[in-house]
């Protein structure tokens, strides 16, 4: 019999342990034996405290409710992220879950971590600035696409300056940091859908001079990628505003009669999904109708070749549909 056995630790004392223990990797010198005891100590409270979250059966509610408390009263989650890049990647993952069951919890409609981290911007700029660190940045980015599940953390992002820090990541991050950065990107324009119109329909020239580059990048992917979600955006009934200004541009017509002939027949496809949008246009603005109509019999007979081996119904349906509409021009 353990007549030693120690008490389990308060949710409170658990939180409380962490945030002071959290400073000692910063003072301490990597490596060094106060280092690694001080990361022994972290790691055991993230595990606990993931334990608590999640518990091994039933989680009790009453100690996440304490433990939730007190990691908003002491800023814990703020600190945590600060020092991500000094934890170990067990523990790395630690915060991850740890994070993300607190973004998940929910007490009827409301969630209290969202609510807390509404007034609380540092920390959802914490975790986007992880790309900045390969070593963190993966785990940076599960955390922020917990966080831009709702709709208030989302538009925090969206109407700050930093969105127009995604190009940046995307472009010039190893390859698994830009795909990440991409789908955080998509996320972020794609699933709050009449908020993200609004915000399109009152930045749209800033956000489509930022977001013309990553449709003009070098990378393959980039480019790819950043074509293929432009469709959606445009194709999507909540922007109709936007892709009504959008397919009214000389420019962006165009991008995409050129991109249409990129070497790449992946780049070439997903092009004409935007392309589309232009020529299927019942009204056309003059100086797009003007642009297809000089361009008429070289169009018609790229179409007629264009991707004459691709098995899809839709797209050879699609593609004689333009080929109608460009032959009605006048």
């Amino acid at each position: 019999m353990n007549f030693f056995k120690t008490k389990p630790r308060t949710p409170p004392d658990l939180v409380r342990g962490l945030r002071d223990t959290l400073p000692r990797l910063e003072s301490t010198v990597p490596g060094s034996e106060q280092r690694r005891k001080a990361n022994d100590d972290v790691a055991k409270s993230l595990q606990q405290m993931k334990s608590m979250l999640n518990g091994d059966g039933e989680p009790t509610p009453e100690l996440i409710a304490q433990l939730s408390q007190e990691a908003y009263a002491t800023d814990l989650l703020h600190h945590i992220l600060l020092n991500i890049h000094r934890l170990d990647f067990e523990s790395r993952k630690d915060v991850v879950q740890i994070f993300n069951s607190l973004l998940r919890r929910q007490i009827g409609s409301r969630f209290p971590t969202v609510e807390y981290l509404n007034g609380k911007p540092d920390i959802l700029f914490a975790a986007f600035k992880g790309y900045e660190n390969e070593d963190i940045a993966l785990n940076t980015g599960m955390i922020l696409k917990e966080m831009l599940r709702h709709e208030s953390l989302a538009k925090m992002l969206l109407h700050s300056e930093q969105l127009y820090m995604f190009p940046h990541y995307i472009e010039t991050t190893t390859f698994g940091i830009s795909c990440d950065a991409y789908n955080n990107l998509k996320e972020t324009l794609t699933r709050h859908k009449p908020m993200v119109a609004d915000y399109l329909d009152k930045n749209y020239d800033r956000f489509f001079a930022s977001y013309t580059q990553l449709i003009m990048s070098s990378n393959y992917v980039t480019k790819r990628q950043s074509l293929k979600l432009l469709g959606e955006i445009l194709l999507d009934r909540a922007n109709f505003s936007v892709m009504t200004r959008y397919i009214a541009n000389e420019a962006n017509l165009k991008m995409m009669m050129n991109l249409l002939r990129d070497k790449s027949k992946n780049i070439q496809f997903e092009a004409f999904h935007v392309f589309k949008v232009f020529v299927a246009n019942p009204k056309k603005p003059p100086q797009i109708e003007s642009i297809l109509r000089r361009n008429k019999e070289k169009l018609l007979m790229f179409l007629k070749n264009f991707h004459n081996d691709k098995e899809d119904e839709q797209f050879a349906d699609e593609k004689q549909f333009l080929i109608a509409q460009i032959q009605m021009l006048q």
